[in-house]
């Protein structure tokens, strides 16, 4: 009997299925990564209205050091994502939360009293003045106090993201940053704290996320709370007991660390070479930056809904859904970029006179901007790939696909073109990402081909 033609429609309604449902999962994640800059912009409007702006300074110093800190152990939203989704039922995916908390109590936990000690050295390193100085330490020792909850949610935002519900990591972050916003009207207008009220909105922020992460837990995964509790109770589920899971878990966020590591030194290299040509290519350099972040946040969302997906494919070993969730979100994430590179090039003459009037450093961002513009289509490929090889628990190749692009592309080229100006260092930043990209094209082209991706050894 002969195999009856695949219709048209039928095609086209298992296309439009998986498109559906990663745009389902990606506009929260979205609209969540766009409160982030949202609530620096209202901390620097705060904080830029008091009388002096020492009290801006210090907190831009120490908002940075910590944003650095945090964003280090960023690898325990993305690894836990990745084994909750791949996670064949409540009981697994909640053992998976337990020991990634588990492992942000104990990170966290370390970092509050390991930097302390450190934080008048740190100011320092930072070129703090004598008179933002103290407002930077005052700052800084009150935000590491949240530090083992701030990484927490790190873990039940992964959870969420694993589970397939990216509604309510926008529900947390949403209502701890507008509590944020409110008490940095409060704490900093009102009674007048300055810096330290900076601080405490921050940390209240990250109690207030925590929190609500445990309540929608409560909520929306009711099963797997049972079996959290039921979990607990097992003496196997600790690593004396059961080391193999802990390895895993350890050895993917080690994986992921050093990825994040590079990741941070290669953006503050690209920070400090610009800064030794001068105040007005630093501030440029800033300006596009921040361009180039905001970016990203749009596309991440859909990386973010690859990573659930993905990991749900590979944990059911269906190569169906992996084709397909990869072909629907690749779509989305190509036309959003496209759409944004338009955007940049159309919008070229209103978008840079938003961030600044100064006309030396307007020159000089247009100057630059022709980079910019062209990044997201180079860029929007690392940042989708890094969604299917997170989801499919391949932290490895991740890791040495950084290592290549740091070490054997981005650093080699900024020596030859050191004589190049800032062109030299936009230019290899450019193949920074472009090098990321291609090295994970070639491991997904590998995987795919070798069929590797289904496989039961997930490094």
């Amino acid at each position: 009997m002969k195999n009856s033609p695949v219709r048209p429609g039928a095609i086209s309604r298992r296309f439009r299925a998986p498109c559906v449902r990663v745009w389902q999962l990606a506009w929260p994640m979205i609209l969540s990564n766009i409160t982030v800059p949202l609530l620096g912009a209202v901390d620097t409007a705060v904080l830029g209205h008091l009388s002096s702006p020492e009290y801006l300074s210090g907190v831009a110093i120490g908002a940075s050091v910590i944003s650095m800190l945090l964003w280090a152990f960023g690898f325990l939203r993305m690894g836990t994502t990745g084994l909750v989704a791949r996670a064949n039922d409540d009981a697994d995916g909640a053992a998976w939360l337990l020991r990634a908390l588990c492992l942000a109590g104990v990170l966290g936990s370390l970092l509050l009293l390991l930097a302390s000690p450190l934080l008048p050295v740190i100011v320092q390193w930072m070129n703090a003045s004598a008179e933002a100085s103290p407002h930077a330490h005052a700052y800084l020792q009150i935000r590491l106090l949240s530090a083992p909850l701030a990484l927490a949610n790190f873990a039940l935002l992964g959870f969420f993201i694993g589970r397939l519900d990216s509604r309510a990591p926008l529900a947390i972050l949403v209502t701890a940053n507008l509590l944020n916003i409110v008490l940095d009207l409060l704490l900093i207008l009102g009674l007048g704290m300055g810096a330290q009220g900076a601080a405490w909105a921050s940390v209240c922020a990250d109690v207030c996320g925590f929190a609500m992460g445990l309540w929608l837990m409560g909520k929306r995964h009711q099963p797997a709370v049972t079996q959290i509790r039921r979990v607990l109770l097992e003496s196997n589920f600790w690593p004396w007991r059961n080391a193999a899971p802990w390895r895993e878990l350890l050895h993917i966020n080690a994986d992921l660390f050093v990825r994040t590591c590079l990741l941070l030194f290669t953006l503050t290299f690209f920070t400090a070479q610009g800064a030794a040509q001068g105040d007005t290519v630093l501030a440029a350099n800033a300006i596009l930056l921040q361009l180039l972040m905001m970016t990203s946040y749009a596309l991440d969302g859909f990386a973010h809904a690859t990573e659930s997906l993905v990991g749900r494919a590979v944990g059911r070993r269906s190569m169906a859904q992996f084709v397909r969730t990869n072909a629907a979100a690749g779509t989305w994430a190509l036309t959003s970029a496209v759409l944004i590179t338009l955007l940049l090039i159309g919008g070229e003459h209103w978008i840079l006179p938003l961030f600044t009037n100064i006309p030396a450093v307007l020159s000089a961002s247009l100057e630059y901007y022709t980079w910019l513009c062209a990044l997201p289509l180079v860029a929007v490929w690392s940042y989708q790939l890094d969604g299917v090889f997170i989801g499919a628990g391949k932290s490895r190749q991740m890791r040495d696909t950084m290592i290549i692009a740091t070490v054997m592309v981005f650093l080699p080229c900024w020596w030859l073109t050191r004589h190049w100006g800032n062109d030299g260092i936009w230019f290899s930043l450019f193949l920074w990402f472009g090098a990321r990209s291609c090295g994970l094209m070639v491991y997904f082209y590998n995987y795919t081909k070798n069929n590797h991706w289904m496989s039961l050894e997930l490094r």
